[in-house]
């Protein structure tokens, strides 16, 4: 009988022992629960295709880099040994801890290496929205940067077009520094009005366009640009950039939220760096994330908002968000502010007509006009002035599907312009057709209609009166079937509309041109007492012309429709 009750009493001590050791397991684990609960329980396309690229470079042979777990850790043990400058951590006296999406950015932005211990990873964007801590982690991979990086002399800079954003990151950063004793004994660092500087020659400044003088002669290491998308041009992001050619391991440190401008340096980054997630284009050394919600998803639910913020419930008031999400759901005015700002998702028109993502699903790169010889067309013309943008739109049917191409004219003189960037870079790349002087030639329009004519079926190009009579009336004598089309809202009105409807069932296919997607995007709808709709734009730097000449393409398609509708009614082929 004793050795029973021994035998128990050794099983109990044993069960007593596991279940000690589990509750402490789980005591440690603890913070992590809670921690996993509050990270959104979902990420969208473009945070899954970045981790998935991390697992796939880790698993691939011969590969040039190599990931080093010291280098990745040390800006991690680096960051967290800051203070928190701003709110109640910053009163609390509480050191930074990084969360796991910030963790993730850091190791793999800083980890990479070749085989001399040179960074992989040369330009970093990053697309957050507001409130994430998106300044704190800037500032602190600045000072990283300044001190420990390993670079002799090294300069830092927060870079912006105006000196007040400049400083958003440079102060965070000067206050972490004057706050750090550990910092200025171990690596000498010293803060001054406008400085914070090193004893072996490193300095961290704000830079900014706005100053004045010239920004040339740098020697950039690191190179910070907060908000990009407040960038109205290129400038200041390719003197950082061309400025970094005399470092072994620059890095151009680009962070922000959405924005408006798709003709911009922000949204050109940004598509680029989808691009390279997407394996489209192979960039070793470009790292990127993007933190928005999906196309797929409903921007007005709020379950979809916790996957736009990775710091959602810890940086992210839940209820400030959520208070301006209901009252975006509720007012349209606000809807283009909390989409940008809140979700990542880019308006360029405060209150756009056109349903952008439903745009995007309707891309398709490889179509091209070739595919359509021999078919029925489409075609009309809006040629504004002579010294703007010129669009012409080519429209076809096949099977139920309409398909939209364009070609857009602007003189060479538009295309130097300082405020027109983005045209140099479209005309590069074959977008535009420019024409020498400074107005644009119409001759070059004309022969491209008459080479549409000759390989495919033009049944119709319309064209607005105001500044086309002679245009048109030339192509008229040669027996081309051009068309008056007024853009009178009467006209304008109903194509507008199905031009819409095609878009968001999936009905339109397009080629992705950027050009016509950014002036998609700057589109705003005029409303009428009576619901009929009218294209206009936000200001005069946001062209439409490619939009406009879209519509009046599918008025002439809707008129030829109803025209062939009468005749077969006429004849009796139709019971009515």
């Amino acid at each position: 009988m004793k050795p029973l009750q021994d035998e128990k009493r050794r099983l109990l001590a044993e069960q007593e022992r596991d279940d000690f050791a589990l509750a402490e397991i789980e005591k440690q684990l603890a913070p992590y629960r809670k921690l996993l609960r509050k990270m959104p329980a979902r990420a969208c396309k473009w945070v899954v295709l970045s981790c998935q690229r991390q697992l796939d470079d880790l698993q691939r042979k011969r590969f040039k880099y190599h990931f080093d777990e010291a280098r990745a850790s040390r800006i991690c043990r680096f960051l967290e040994l800051l203070p928190h400058t701003k709110g109640e951590w910053a009163k609390q006296k509480l050191l930074i801890t990084l969360e796991p999406w910030q963790i993730f950015i850091l190791c793999v932005t800083f980890g990479w290496v070749d085989d001399l211990g040179r960074r992989r990873y040369k330009v970093s964007y990053k697309e957050i929205p507001r409130k994430n801590a998106k300044s704190t982690l800037s500032s602190g991979v600045g000072l990283y940067m300044l001190t420990a990086d390993g670079e002799g002399g090294p300069e830092v800079y927060s870079a912006a077009t105006t000196k007040d954003q400049a400083k958003i990151v440079w102060r965070d950063a000067w206050k972490m520094a004057q706050k750090s004793e550990g910092l200025q004994r171990k690596f000498g660092v010293k803060t001054a009005a406008h400085s914070i500087y090193t004893e072996d020659g490193g300095s961290f400044l704000a830079l900014a366009r706005d100053q004045g003088g010239n920004l040339d002669g740098l020697n950039t290491h690191c190179g910070i640009i907060d908000e990009l998308h407040a960038h109205k041009t290129r400038e200041v992001v390719d003197v950082i950039e061309t400025s970094t050619g005399a470092r072994s391991q620059p890095m151009l440190w680009q962070i922000t939220t959405a924005g408006f401008n798709l003709s911009g340096i922000c949204y050109e980054t940004r598509t680029y760096t989808q691009k390279v997630l997407s394996g489209v284009i192979k960039d070793e050394e470009h790292f990127g994330i993007i933190f928005t919600i999906d196309e797929d998803d409903d921007w007005a639910d709020p379950s979809s908002w916790a996957k736009a913020n990775p710091n959602w419930g810890i940086s992210v008031n839940v209820e400030d968000v959520t208070r301006k999400g209901n009252k975006a759901v509720k007012v349209p005015a606000a809807r283009g502010n909390f989409q940008t700002k809140h979700l990542n998702v880019w308006v360029n028109a405060a209150q756009a007509w056109m349903d952008m993502r439903a745009w995007n699903a309707g891309a398709d790169e490889s179509l091209s006009l070739e595919q359509f010889a021999g078919e029925s067309c489409w075609a009309a013309v809006d040629l504004a002035t002579k010294t703007d943008v010129a669009a012409l739109a080519l429209l076809f049917h096949r099977e139920g599907i309409f398909y939209l191409f364009w070609r857009f004219y602007v003189p060479q003189a538009m295309v130097e312009g300082e405020e027109n960037a983005h045209y140099a870079g479209w005309a590069d790349e074959g977008m535009l057709v420019v024409t020498p002087g400074n107005v644009i030639d119409q001759n070059a329009i004309q022969d491209d209609v008459r080479g549409l004519a000759a390989t495919h079926e033009l049944k119709v190009m319309g064209y607005d009166p105001w500044q086309a009579n002679k245009f048109a009336a030339e192509l008229a004598e040669e027996g081309l079937p051009v068309s008056e089309y007024r853009m009178t809202v009467q006209n304008m009105s109903e194509p507008m509309k199905e031009l819409h409807a095609w878009v968001v069932s999936g009905k339109l296919r397009h080629n992705g041109d950027p050009v016509m997607t950014w002036m998609m995007s700057n589109v705003v709808a005029h409303q009428d007492a009576k619901e009929n709709i009218f294209p206009r734009k936000e200001n005069p730097k946001s062209k439409i012309d490619g939009p406009v000449a879209a519509i009046m393409a599918v008025g002439e398609y809707m008129t030829g429709a109803e025209d062939e509708s009468s005749v077969y009614e006429d004849r009796g082929l139709i019971l009515l």
